[in-house]
Parts: C-alpha cells; structure tokens; sequence
C-alpha cells in the first residue's frame, strides 16, 4: 500500500490541548498549513543583524513578513492577443466577487496590481496558496485560476520571481539563454517578449532552455507548451560547462553567442521562507558556502558566451552576500573590465530595493566569523575560499560599483527576498583574448577543428585552466576559431538530429527520440499545400517530425534559427524538445483529401500562412460552437454557413475578427481549429481554452463532474493534448506520446515530475531557480490533482445570459465509438 493511501486509513491524531475547533489548526489553512514549524532561528538572525543588510529601525517588520504566508501572485501573460480581454474580464468579474469576503475570519483583500510591472499584467492578493485551494467561497476563482493557467493565459508566479526577465529586457531580434530553467515560469515571459508582435509567427530570436534535472526539463516543457512557441529549445546540461553551439552562416560555422542570458543560479533559497518554511529550520550558512564556487563558475560561464554589447542578469532567491555580492564582486574582477554592473535603477519604477552592499563577512555554520581570506586558518581552507570576500583593494572595490545590485526585502512590498545584478559585457573575457598555448597567431586558411569547450567530467574550469587548453574558452569576434567550414564536423546531411553519442557525453534519464526534417520535396507536402492553399512563403524546410522509421504522425514546425541550431550541434547538445505541433495524422484522412488535420497548439504560427478552408465566424457562432458538440450547419450565422456548406469534408479554420461597433464582443481575433462533417461541424480545443474563449464571450463557464462511476479514461484524457480533439484521431494515449515524442508528450516521466519536483528542493534547482519562489506556483496547482481528477470527462456549459434560457452541451471528452466516424464525420484511429 501506498504511503498515501496508507495516511487516509489511518485516523490522524489530534494533538494534545486541542480544542473542539483544532486548536492552532483552526488557522492552519490561513497560515499556509505548516503550524507545527516553529518560526525561528537564531543564527539565521545573528547573521543577517551583522551583516546589516536590513535598514536600521526595521528589523522587527522584516522578521515580522518572514513569519507571514506568501501572498498569492498572478501574471497574464501579455503573448495572446487577448491579454486585454482577460485582464478585464478579471477586474470586472472575479475581484469584484471577492469584495468583501471573508474566509476563516479573515477579510480577503482584493487583489492589486504589482506596481513595478507594466500594462497592470501581474496582481497579488493576501491569500495563501492552501486557503486558495481549499475554501469553498473561493472554488470559483480557483477554477477559474486552474483552467487559465492550463491554457497559457495566466502564470502563477511569485511577484519577484518576475523581474530578472523584466530587466533583461529582451526583444524579438534576441538569441536567448536561460541557464537554470526549470520549471519554467522565467522562461515563459522570455518567450512572451520574444513574441511581442503576434503578427510574425516566426520571430528572429529564440529562447534555449537549459536544465541540469532531466526530470525537471520535462516541467519546464510543460511550463513552454502551453504557449505554443515554434523559437523555444529545451536542453539538458549542466550550466557550468554547457557546450558552445554553432550556427552556419554564409557556408561557415561560427560561434553561437547570446544577446542575452538568464543566469538565475542554484540558491540555499532563505529568501523563500514564506513559501518553503523548512528553511527555517534547515538554514545554515554552510549552505551558502558550498554552493557560492558552482555559482561562480554557471555565472563564469555565461559570461563566456555573452556576445559584445549584451545583458547577463544574475539572479538569486537568497538575501546572502556570500552567494550575491561575492559572486559578482569575483565574476568582475576576473573579467578584467569586460563586465560591468549596468544601472538599472530607474527600469522598474514602483519597485523598491535596497542597494548592493560593499563590506561583508563570512561566518561558519558554527558561528565563527571571518572578515577577509587572511584571517581564515589552513584547516577552514577547503571550506571558505577567497572569493567569498570582497575585494581588499578599495579603489577596485569602488569601480565595482556593487551598489547598482538590487535587494529586495520582504518587508518592503510584501513579497519573498530576491537579489538582481544586470552585467553588461564591453570586451571579450581575458582568457578569450590569448592565444592558446602552442597555436600559432599567424592566420591560416582553414580553421582548426572547435575543442570540447569543457573536460569530460562535467565541471566548468577556472580561467587559469582555459589559458592552458587550447580552444577551451569561446573565441573573441576577430579570431580564426570562430569560423570553420561547415562540411567539416558534426553536420547531419539528411536533416535528422538524433542525441549525442554516449561516447562524447554522459546521458541520462529518458532517451529521445530525434528530430527529423522533412525534405521539401517529400511528397506528403503536395496534398498538405493543395488542400490548404499554403502561401508560396510557407517554409516547408521548417517542419521536422520525431520518428525516422513509419508513418509521421506529428508535424511540429521550429524558426529557421532553431533549425540551424539543431543541425549545427547534433554532436554538441541533448535536446529535450522544440517546436509547436501544426499538423496530426488522421487514419483514413486521404479520404477527405489531406492525411493531416490542423492542431490547435500551432494554429496561430500556422494559421497566417493558409489560404483555404478558412471559415470566417460572428460571436455567436463562437459560443454556439464551444458550447455544442457537433452543431448542424444551420445553427451559424448566415455569412458562417455559406462558407461551411460547400466545403468538403476535413480540417477547417475557424476565424473570428473583432467589430469594433459591438464594444461588449471581445476586441482581438480568435483563431480555432474544427473539423467540417457531413451536415455539422465541430471545434478541436482543449477543454482549458475552450473555457477561457466562453468566458471572453462573456458567457460563466461550468464544469458538471461525474460521478464516482465516471469514465476513468476521462481524467488521464485530460493530459492537454487529448482535450484538444485528438481523440477524434487516434492519439487517446496522450497526443503527442503516441509517435514516441517523450519530450512532448509530458508523460515520459512528464506531469508527474511537475508537482513535486517543482515544490521544494532548494538544493537543486528550484531555488536554484529563483523559482522556488516560483516553484510549484509556476505550474500552478495544475500539479495538486485539479486538471486530472476527470473534469475532462465532465460537461462544459454555458450559463444563459439575460433573458435567455440556458444552452445545454454535449461531453467535451468521450469514450471512442465503434463506428468509423462521429456525427460530424471526423475519422477516429483506436
């Protein structure tokens, strides 16, 4: 038996002196669950009143908003069109029921915007994750946060978990490096600035997501998904020797260097004890210690591949100097003046920081304390080393300009502590810029061959070591090993990429399946442009597949910059996943004319370049069609059935533009995919979406549950892609699992990872991340059993609007019939 279900049969004790009520636990929920876990550490706050890091006078307010549960945080997510639409649908709707309410005796205050963030897109609130979750006055608003979260239009994240990508101020142009990524909710408001215009499908810049967890690559997959971006890369690699990729540009290969790079490192997280309130009883400074030299090389080696001219912002959840300002005051000065703090004080204003510190010490977990590397005795050698300290020099020390960091307390804006340093990189690193031993500085014609930029064991190498080992560090613009001819090594002249060999690198967890181009002469491609009158532009040498052998299943398209990088590095890097589903196979499809269907995932990259089988539809067909299954043809608009009716049968695009004269209709377009039948048509939407669309149309979205005897496929076919009309074509096992995509699919090790990977461990990566400030909240409570408890098998329905009566629906999810086709003519393939 399971330890879960052994805690459900065994009858909890209630403590000793507790009332009738509970005791204590009659405010647990408020108080985020964690009543028994005394608040207190008393070298935690020896340490930090010496350092002094907290202004005088408010040190009990600071202690005070540690003790207090994180507030509830949200994001719209400014990459749909519809961010406006959703945005006022919540202030005019859900904040408003929440006024005046009170649960457990605690008036809830409505939620506020974050002053610092632009357009009013993030929000908190007073209310804690737990009492989020279970209070039934507020299960409206929960579902509501649920479903929103599940479709993309809304991230949970903590406030300050938002502004290193705020600062890194990223446009679309940009080649991106998120080093420590998972599980994600950074990574997803990289892609949102990458995808500014939603008028380009297919941005300049690109975002690569990297992790050392392969399991927690998996979430941030997930986390990526939901925004359906064809410029995202996830890759699994340690971030302090992650490899330097090439991209072919005019014939030759050169070095691939960011615009800008994200390096939120692995933290000891004290920062997060609102949230992780284990930390108050685990903190230590020896934390800090061990983790400050992994720190230090990640944020070394991001430096490296930095291009001239670009932003690296580095980033902890942790208020330690020790992990903070030694990190950059050390980074600074082995740059030699090839970084340098950026002023980014007037970026953000509303927030409030205090600044970074110039003077610390260093103090053992056992108390002892140290205020420069000469007083450190032989023996605490290997435990404390010299770049902990600042630097002794004080004309150095001063030029360093370490008060350009940012620290935020909690006490400040009622948030979790953060600190934020922006660098700017003026000069190749010093290491870069030597020759390296042995090689000749007079110009050759061919270039050499590039070098493993790191030794087979995994761990970054000081700049000492770079010098001496010829090609280790990245080459300076100007030098010869920068380019090198593109026949020369690691090209895949069929366009498969497949992971790297076991040989050159050490892998582990899940094995991938490859990426495959299709060539552009394939002939697949001819029924694909004929039935959908694909514009001359469409770059067919875009789309790859994740099989080489049988029928392709799934067709995923990538930007041509991606693509480059994956043909360029097959050798280099493991890719987890890339590239947004367009097209799925239907069995029988030729029959309608195309064996392939439109996805929704990748409708609004692909849906600019078709110019057949687009419908255009009212408001009203919208709700009709998200509201009834399969509605006969005669139920739209007069202008929707002229275009339906002499259509053949198969994939369609359905196409609502805003009328500007109907303000109460929602102002951006929508784009969704359907499915035209015999008499009847129907949309193919994930249940998440379907609800945010009913609710832009301003119709109250619910969901009927079965019950305890419902459908038990119905909550595992809740797994995204099944909801999305992949039923109606084969893929009731999970989508995208079903053609062997582990990567996409989620179910590899997928969800699962999601909800107690992203919730907790500081050592590894999700305070890593600052993120454990955004942890489990990134993803929301999707993780916590509310998208697969089989709501997907249950009903969604319309509510009536005034003076009407209500709109009865079908099942979004059902049980595959045995017949060859539904009622609306769409082929199932069991």
């Amino acid at each position: 038996m399971g330890r879960r279900a052994r805690s459900r049969r065994v009858p909890q004790q209630r403590p000793e002196g507790a009332g009738e009520d509970g005791g204590r636990r009659g405010d647990a929920g408020w108080e985020g669950g964690y009543p028994e876990i005394v608040k207190e550490n008393e070298l935690f706050e020896r340490y930090y009143r010496e350092l002094g890091i907290v202004p005088a006078g408010e040190w009990e307010q600071f202690m005070g908003a540690l003790r207090q549960p994180l507030p509830a945080t949200l994001r719209i997510t400014g990459y749909k069109s519809h961010a406006k639409e959703l945005l006022q649908c919540l202030k005019s709707k859900y904040f408003k029921e929440l006024e005046d309410l009170e649960v457990d005796g605690h008036k809830v205050e409505v939620p506020q915007p974050l002053s610092w963030y632009p357009e009013e897109l993030a929000w908190h609130t007073n209310l804690s994750r737990k009492i989020l979750r279970k209070s039934p006055q507020l299960e409206k608003f929960h579902q509501f946060l649920v479903s929103e979260t599940e479709s993309g239009n809304i991230s949970r994240q903590e406030a300050v978990s938002m502004i290193p990508p705020l600062l890194l101020n990223a446009h679309p142009h940009h080649k991106i490096l998120d080093m420590c990524a998972a599980p994600g909710s950074k990574t997803t408001q990289l892609i949102e600035m990458l995808h500014a215009d939603m008028t380009v499908p297919f941005p300049e810049g690109f975002v690569i997501a990297n992790d050392v967890d392969n399991k927690r690559c998996y979430l941030l997959v997930h986390q990526a998904k939901r925004l359906g971006s064809p410029c995202i890369m996830v890759v699994n690699h340690d971030a302090a020797s992650i490899p330097r990729l090439q991209m072919d540009v005019g014939g030759r290969k050169e070095v691939l260097f960011y615009d800008r790079i994200l390096c939120d490192v692995p933290c000891s997280g004290d920062g997060t004890m609102r949230k992780n309130i284990d930390v108050w009883k685990k903190w230590s400074t020896l934390n800090s210690l061990q983790l400050h030299g992994l720190q230090l090389r990640i944020a070394t080696r991001g430096a490296e591949q930095l291009v001239e001219g670009g932003r690296l912002v580095y980033s902890t959840c942790s208020l330690n100097p020790v992990e903070d300002e030694a990190v950059v005051a050390s980074l600074l000065e082995k740059s030699e003046g090839a970084l340098e703090l950026a002023d980014v004080s007037s970026e953000l204003p509303g927030l409030k920081w205090m600044p970074g510190i110039m003077h610390w010490k260093v103090m053992t977990k056992d108390g002892q304390w140290f205020s420069d590397w000469e007083s450190v005795p032989h023996n605490r050698h290997t435990q404390i080393r010299p770049t902990m300290f600042p630097p002794q020099d004080p004309q150095k020390l001063q030029a360093m300009h370490l008060e350009r960091c940012l620290r935020i307390l909690p006490h400040h804006q009622n948030t979790g502590g953060f600190f934020v340093a922006v660098l700017v990189k003026k000069a190749p690193m010093p290491w870069n810029k030597r020759p390296p031993k042995g090689v000749s500085t007079e110009p050759r014609e061919v270039a050499r061959p590039p070098q493993p930029a790191d030794p087979p064991g995994g761990n970054a190498m000081d700049p000492s070591q770079l010098e001496e080992q010829p090609g280790a560090g990245v080459g300076d613009p100007e030098a010869t090993e920068r380019m090198e001819p593109v026949e020369s090594y690691g090209a895949r002249k069929d366009g498969v990429c497949g992971p790297p060999p076991c040989k050159k690198m050490k892998l582990f967890g899940f094995k991938e399946d490859p990426f495959v181009f299709i060539p552009e002469d394939d002939p697949l491609f001819s029924s694909i442009q004929k039935f959908y009158a694909l514009d001359p532009s469409f770059p067919r040498s875009n789309v790859l597949t994740r099989t080489t052998e049988g029928k392709k299943r799934q067709l995923y398209m990538v930007s041509k910059e991606l693509r480059n990088v994956l043909l360029n590095n097959s050798e280099r890097v493991k890719v987890i996943n890339t590239g947004v589903k367009v097209w799925s196979r239907n069995s029988g499809g030729e029959d309608f004319g195309c064996a392939f269907r439109l996805a929704q995932e990748g409708i609004y990259t692909l849906y600019p370049f078709i110019k057949s089988r687009v419908v255009g539809v009212s408001a009203e067909d919208v709700k009709v069609l998200l509201t009834q299954e399969n509605p006969f043809f005669r139920k739209l608009s007069s202008e929707a059935f002229s275009q339906v009716k002499d259509l053949a049968k198969g994939s369609v695009v359905l196409k609502y533009e805003p009328d500007p004269t109907k303000p109460d209709t929602p102002q951006c377009p929508i784009v969704l995919c359907g499915w035209r039948g015999k008499a009847s048509i129907r949309t193919f939407v994930p249940k998440s979406e379907r609800l945010h669309y009913l609710r832009m149309m301003g119709l109250e979205a619910e969901e009927r549950r079965r019950g305890p005897g419902r459908d038990a496929a119905g909550g595992d076919k809740a797994n995204g892609d099944t909801a999305d009309g992949d039923m109606a074509d084969g893929d009731t096992v999970g989508g995208d699992t079903a053609d062997g995509d582990t990567a996409d699919g989620d179910t590899a090790n997928g969800d699962t990872a999601d909800g107690d990977m992203a919730d907790g461990d500081t050592a590894d990566g999700d305070t890593a991340d600052g993120d454990t400030a955004d942890g489990d909240t990134a993803d929301g409570d999707i993780a916590d059993s509310d998208t697969t408890d089989g709501d997907t098998a249950g009903q969604v329905t319309a509510g009536p609007e005034p003076g009407e009566a209500a709109v009865s629906s079908q099942p979004v999810a059902r049980e595959v019939p045995t017949r060859p086709e539904d009622a609306s003519g769409a082929p199932f393939d069991p």
